[in-house]
């Protein structure tokens, strides 16, 4: 089975591994790919040290932003939006990088602005205090985070045919493919003491006591229980073969390769379906010299891979000589991939 024929058949996916294997490279060509192909397609970089704009040679943001358009296939937009179709109903490409610290302030701000409605006026500035701490406490980013890959993918599913996601070096993928289970089990803890309470509540005004706290409560169990839903449905979508793939970029080096296979043990262990691999920068064959050197020095280490992950389709791309930029380039790079 060819990569093309992984990604054809997905809605949502997924390219993770080591930093400088060229995840965002894949990426976009996979993705441009599939938008020449007719497909409404959404990349998503969710590396703190974004390159979807040095590569693409404009600026993205965290604003959706047109990457192609098919009239043009040089990157220049013919003018319609982000969740529109290129002229005749032809694909399209848009692209969008998460700012991690834009995406923190915004969750504590909604958060806080939850909690001062929900609290009583005497302890805003507890609130504030409380939020100022959170912003910096582990674990706050990667939640942030989290919400907005649930916000691409829900909005990828509904405007797009294809959302690719280009992810952070593999440790902090890992723990964020676990995010959504550990939310959903701590979301469930806190809605279980919710339980308690509102059967408390629920004593008193059966004994014509009326609770003070019952609203503010019922309202607070409404918010866990969306938070729930949503974190169980992303959940669904990123264990789901027929939906999402994730596909593993690396070097045919020694820590590349190792750290690739532990990546598809812990997301295999997590239930996220792993369709292939990218070999990139492989040196070309029968070069001679150091590159051929090289190459045997590579193989050892694809053996390796083999007896581990040998399962699964893989695409090796030769090193190139210049740099890959701009759709012409990455149209280039793109069909290795096929």
């Amino acid at each position: 089975m060819l990569l093309t024929d992984v990604v054809r058949g997905r809605r949502v996916l997924f390219l993770g591994g080591k930093g400088g294997v060229g995840k965002t490279t894949t990426a976009s060509a996979l993705a441009l790919a599939q938008a020449q192909a007719g497909r409404r397609v959404l990349v998503v970089s969710t590396d703190p040290a974004h390159n979807l704009g040095h590569l693409w040679q404009r600026d993205v943001g965290d604003a959706v932003v047109p990457l192609w358009r098919a009239e043009a296939g040089s990157g220049r937009s013919n003018g319609t939006g982000p969740n529109g179709t290129g002229p005749n109903g032809a694909g399209l490409l848009d692209g969008v990088e998460i700012d991690p610290r834009r995406t923190t302030d915004a969750h504590l701000a909604q958060v806080g602005s939850t909690l001062r409605r929900l609290m009583p006026d005497h302890l805003a500035k507890e609130v504030d205090r409380h939020l100022d701490l959170a912003r910096d406490a582990p674990g706050t980013h990667e939640a942030a985070v989290l919400e907005r890959i649930a916000d691409a993918v829900e909005t990828g599913l509904t405007d797009y045919d294809l959302v690719v996601f280009d992810t952070a070096p593999s440790g902090h993928t890992a723990r964020l493919m676990a995010l959504p289970e550990t939310m959903s089990a701590w979301t469930e803890g806190l809605l279980r003491r919710r339980d308690r309470a509102d059967k408390f509540s629920g004593a008193l005004s059966g004994l014509g006591v009326r609770d003070p706290k019952a609203e503010r409560d019922s309202e607070i169990r409404r918010t866990l229980l969306r938070r729930r839903e949503r974190f169980e449905r992303l959940r669904s979508v990123l264990t789901d073969p027929g939906t999402t793939s994730f596909l593993l970029v690396l070097a045919a080096e020694r820590l590349p390769v190792l750290e690739t296979v532990e990546l598809a043990g812990t997301l295999r262990k997590l239930g996220v379906p792993v369709g292939g691999l990218v070999v990139n920068k492989r040196s070309p064959a029968g070069a001679g010299g150091l590159l051929a050197a090289r190459r045997a020095h590579e193989d050892e280490w694809l053996a390796v891979l083999d007896a581990e992950l040998g399962d699964l389709p893989r695409a090796e791309c030769e090193l190139l000589p210049g740099e890959v930029t701009g759709a012409a380039g990455l149209a280039q790079f793109g069909a290795a991939l096929r």
